[in-house]
């Protein structure tokens, strides 16, 4: 399974190819391939007790994104709570920043509780077999997302016009999307043998994560760039 990790590195490495710096999503793609070469670092350390299961995981879980992706290159609808993020990665009054936290929203908010429901039925485990290794992918995109942060946001001489965006960001919390994430895994789960209440929990679950996106994506002024230069997988 560890190959099929390297496989969707190659994809996100292809989503990459020819797109602006700044487009919001190539400025998601370069943070989760980093989330991802982390995953598979961890997977090869034996860092997962499960590793047949945190790899399905993964897999499953990158999928949904670049399925995503597809779709909107392809003119099909993707998922609600990725248009904002589809939708506005030109707009020039919003950030680097907000770009990653949508992304990072969306990914964790919907793509991750239907990844893990889509791991139990293909693995044959249970959902409480995995709440340890989630746990640990939670880890590794916590690890992420603080080197995002330091990165993106704007340097101390430019506090005073981040403000806005220090509000919006500072209203998101990782560890908060990802105990929703897991509590929206259960509830789908249990509903797992009801076509009907499966679906509609999805379709809301999908719409209030697409919320939050367009709040995180609210635009704050354009022309501000990180205060230092970025290095490794992140802004390559």
């Amino acid at each position: 399974m560890t190959t099929d990790v390297g496989a969707v590195l190659d994809r996100m490495r292809g989503v990459h190819t020819g797109l602006p710096h700044d487009d919001g999503v190539a400025v998601f793609n370069r943070v989760y391939i980093a989330v991802t070469e982390e995953v598979r670092r961890r997977l090869a350390a034996g860092g997962f007790a499960d590793r047949e299961a945190a790899a399905e995981l993964a897999v499953r879980f990158a999928g949904r994104y670049l399925a995503a992706v597809r779709d909107d290159a392809a003119g099909r609808r993707p998922p609600a709570c990725w248009r904002p993020l589809l939708r506005l990665r030109a707009h020039t009054g919003i950030r680097p920043l907000q770009f990653a936290m949508a992304g990072i929203n969306a990914h964790v908010g919907h793509d991750l509780p239907l990844a893990v429901v889509d791991t139990c039925r293909a693995t044959g485990r249970g959902l409480q077999d995995l709440e340890g290794d989630f746990d640990r992918v939670g880890e590794a995109l916590t690890a992420i997302e603080v080197e995002v942060r330091e990165l993106l946001m704007p340097g101390p001489d430019l506090l005073e016009a981040a403000d806005p965006l220090t509000h919006l960001v500072g209203s998101w919390s990782l560890a908060r999307a990802r105990d929703a994430a897991w509590s929206a895994a259960r509830l789908l789960w249990a509903l797992r043998g009801t076509e009907d209440a499966y679906g509609e929990c999805v379709s809301r679950l999908d719409a209030g994560v697409g919320l939050i996106g367009r709040l995180l994506l609210t635009p704050v002024g354009g022309g501000c760039q990180s205060s230092g230069s970025t290095t490794g997988a992140i802004s390559s």
